[in-house]
């Protein structure tokens, strides 16, 4: 809460607060001065008493429901602003890098093989501006339920195994360990489990770094089928855990932090894992580092 918002909410309930306390006192002042049958005015002090009693604390909750929702408005609205300062940076860097390439290319007379090198590295900054441009629409949609569950019946292993290929292509690297058990078949959504499995491994190299150890797991319990993805990066603090699925939220400052990203992804991998009717835990990884396990 900013510092004059919070200045006037408590001077404000405190003044109310006061003020009930001082209307009490006279309405109890009044009654005892205006009779003299003790009895009574002791059954009519009771009464404003408790009356007075039940309307302070209906008083005090409603205030603490006010304060707890400016709060939850101004945190929001602080995650929006550096949402905005992270796209227009995330955005601004891959077209300031194309339009580098593209008058690289205009202006010298490079040879085949360097040409190619600045169309591959323009075609990796249009997938990254297109990954960012397809979570904010996801987003979007997930927000007003325009995300349809299709699901149908697809062997796990195989499909796990084309998304690390994809993955890997992207990146120009191969980087993802494979633990996939073989011949596991499920109801799934395609695209939902692969945007999940892009997200989660994206955030993996933004916090763990580009030479971390990543995992893609598949494997089936007695009544469950569970995949995930663990890295050996510094792992997630537990206040940051608690917070780490809302929508823009990144932990620390937008101004003075290093990774890149919009706050969307971890937003984006929750909805879809409760819209596809499955089940999402974050634990730490032995001895450092962090796994996400959605359970099918």
């Amino acid at each position: 809460m900013k510092k004059q918002t919070a200045l006037i909410f408590y001077l404000l309930g405190a003044y109310v607060v006061l003020q009930f306390a001082w209307w009490g006192f006279h309405l109890i002042e009044l009654t005892a001065s205006s009779h003299k049958d003790s009895q009574f005015v002791t059954k009519r002090i009771l009464m404003v008493v408790g009356e007075g009693f039940v309307f302070f604390t209906i008083l005090l909750i409603g205030l603490s429901k006010i304060r707890s929702s400016i709060k939850k408005e101004l945190q929001l609205s602080k995650r929006q602003n550096n949402f905005m300062l992270s796209v227009t940076h995330e955005l601004k860097t891959p077209l300031s890098a194309n339009k580098l390439y593209l008058q690289t290319l205009q202006k010298h007379g490079l040879d085949e093989s360097k040409r190619a090198n600045f169309i591959d590295k323009a075609i990796q900054e249009n997938d990254r501006l297109e990954t960012m441009i397809n979570n904010i629409l996801s987003a979007a949609q997930l927000e007003n339920n325009g995300i349809v569950v299709s699901k149908s019946t697809v062997d796990l292993g195989g499909m796990f195994h084309q998304i690390i290929e994809k993955i890997h292509k992207r990146n120009q690297r191969e980087f993802i360990q494979a633990a996939i058990e073989p011949g596991l078949l499920a109801s799934v959504d395609a695209f939902i489990i692969e945007t999940i499995c892009n997200n989660l491994v994206e955030n993996a190299l933004k916090y763990a770094g580009e030479n971390a150890i990543i995992e893609l797991y598949l494997k089936k319990t007695e009544q469950q089928l569970i995949f995930g993805i663990k890295d050996n990066g510094p792992g997630i603090d537990l206040e940051t855990q608690q917070s780490m699925f809302q929508k823009f939220y990144r932990a620390g400052n937008e101004e003075t932090r290093q990774q890149k990203g919009s706050g969307l992804g971890l937003f984006i991998v929750d909805q879809l894992v409760k819209i596809h009717a499955s089940k999402i835990t974050y634990r730490s990884n032995s001895p450092t580092g962090a796994i996400f396990e959605i359970t099918l």
